[in-house]
């Protein structure tokens, strides 16, 4: 079949009906899209479900010319199109929004929606340019301050004005990619409503991918589901439960239930009071008062990406030296030596492990066994016991159910799950008193994330004190004994996490307080 490149001249005036026909997509022998079908109605929201790795990126890269398919159609309004760029799927009316902003943070809004299109004059007539964007806004269901810099702006704004681009580039058929990362749990709903409006009134079709089971009950009409590269199954969100969707997600594997919670309570553990350092644009101080943990205790930290949490961490393990205050384990001043941190049983998850909490070009055994390398018997020694630490290593990778081709590969060749349940068997080994973990399950897919909570919650059950900063709200409310809100630096919030309000929680996130 001869495939004509059909563009439209001008934007569509209402929303596409979008579908993918035995989509295919081979990069070498390795098949990412296997005969994926999949149909968008005009005017519908659609959710794409799926682990990572499933093919979800794939498949939206496919429809938007990133991906030339190796098989497969893509129709749009029933008439068959090929896409061989972005450029020929945006004059088709398709847009994307992505889930890291892509806008310009010294320019204001206004500047960078008048430079964002084709066709912007060399020359621009600013007079003409407002009293354009004065009736375009007026059509908005939305507003979003047009003369401040994007750099000023709150997430939630940034990202209202990522779809405020799109539709003022004439897009009828939007794709998200995960838009409510960065946002907080009011923020998210206001966009999606947003979003949600548009469709309804049959302006917009959007298609999102996303992993949150309560954005799609919530917003959604319909659902695809991917693994593994194939189509799992789908249907209309109103025929569908959570448990529906997570089976089609996950297949037969069994899912990790997170173990049940046993009632603790212990000594505090960790102490941190009035610590101050600076943060890492060396502008701001982040304030730590007063924060304790107990033994047999999750403490929750909650808060939007850059409100302090990383460097928290550094404090925490030592890479961020205090200006003013202590931090005290066990009643004792604790600097975060390697030899203090031996002594007191603490250990530490770090974000990105691989690239935080591994030499990457070391074997899986060496990384496994870099805590104990240099200690037997509570005796140092200075010679590697090569068979020790095969022996060590071939058991935590059993007990952990790290898939690895080969106990000597070297660590970075894992997949990102597989490198967080290798750092986790290492830090998790012998006693340990307290555990510092920043977003465990970040990017990781279903079940390695079910199972990785399993075993946080199996450790406090186990009278290990917790300090979990995350910035996945569902992980802090699943886990946490007591949630704490940080924001601008400092923490801005307490709750028990069983009377926890998440209305309450977002409040604090978003700095309204």
């Amino acid at each position: 079949m001869n495939h004509v490149l059909e563009r439209t001249p001008h934007p569509p005036a209402r929303a596409l009906s979008l579908e993918t026909l035995g989509m295919t997509m081979r990069f070498g022998n390795f098949t990412a899209l296997r005969d994926v079908s999949i149909k968008v109605p005009a005017g519908s929201f659609h959710v794409l479900l799926g682990e990572n790795g499933a093919g979800k990126s794939t498949l939206v890269k496919c429809i938007m010319g990133f991906n030339r398919p190796t098989a497969g159609q893509l129709t749009i309004d029933g008439r068959e199109v090929e896409v061989p760029n972005p450029r020929a799927a945006h004059d088709l009316g398709l847009g994307m929004v992505y889930q890291h902003f892509t806008l310009v943070p010294s320019l204001t809004a206004a500047e960078n929606l008048v430079i964002s299109r084709a066709d912007v004059p060399a020359k621009i007539n600013w007079g003409q340019e407002r009293e354009a964007l004065s009736a375009f806004m007026a059509t908005m269901p939305f507003q979003v301050p047009l003369d401040v810099p994007v750099g000023r702006l709150a997430a939630g704004e940034k990202q209202k004005l990522e779809l405020l681009k799109q539709l003022y580039l004439g897009r009828k058929f939007l794709i998200l990619d995960e838009p409510t990362s960065v946002l907080t749990p009011s923020e998210a709903d206001e966009l999606l409503g947003m979003v949600r409006g548009l469709t309804t009134a049959g302006d917009l079709t959007c298609l999102m991918i996303s992993h949150k089971f309560r954005e799609v009950t919530a917003f959604a009409d319909e659902v695809s589901v991917l693994r593994r590269g194939e189509y799992a199954g789908g249907g209309k969100v109103s025929d569908l439960s959570t448990a529906d969707m997570a089976a089609m997600m996950i297949g037969e594997k069994e899912l990790v239930r997170s173990a049940k919670r046993v009632e603790t309570s212990g000594n505090v553990i960790l102490e941190v009071k009035g610590a101050k350092a600076p943060d890492r644009s060396g502008f701001k101080t982040i304030e730590i008062g007063d924060l304790k943990v107990k033994a047999g205790e999750i403490v929750g930290i909650a808060g939007i990406s850059g409100n302090g949490q990383m460097e928290l961490m550094q404090m925490l393990a030592g890479q961020r030296p205090l200006d003013e205050g202590e931090i005290r384990v066990k009643d004792t001043p604790y600097k975060a030596s390697r030899t203090e941190a031996r002594k007191f049983n603490v250990r530490y998850l770090p974000e990105e492990p691989l690239k935080n909490a591994c030499a990457p070009k070391m074997t899986v055994a060496e990384n496994i066994f870099f805590r104990d390398f240099d200690a037997k018997g509570g005796k140092n020694q200075f010679w590697l016991d090569g068979r020790r630490m095969m022996a060590e290593a071939a058991r935590l990778v059993g007990d952990y159910k790290v898939k690895t081709a080969s106990l000597a590969s070297p660590i970075a060749s894992l997949s990102g799950g597989n490198v967080q349940r290798a750092v986790l068997a290492r830090e998790l080994t012998g006693e340990v008193d307290l555990l510092v973990i920043a977003n465990p399950c970040f990017g990781l897919d279903f079940s390695a994330v079910a199972e990785i909570r399993a075993r946080i919650m199996a450790a406090r059950n186990a009278g290990t004190a917790v300090l979990l900063i995350s910035e996945d709200l569902d992980e802090i409310l699943e886990l946490s004994d007591r949630i704490l809100v940080m924001s601008e630096g400092h923490i801005a919030y307490e709750t028990p996490a069983a009377s926890a309000e998440i209305g309450e929680i977002g409040k604090y996130m978003a700095g309204h307080h």
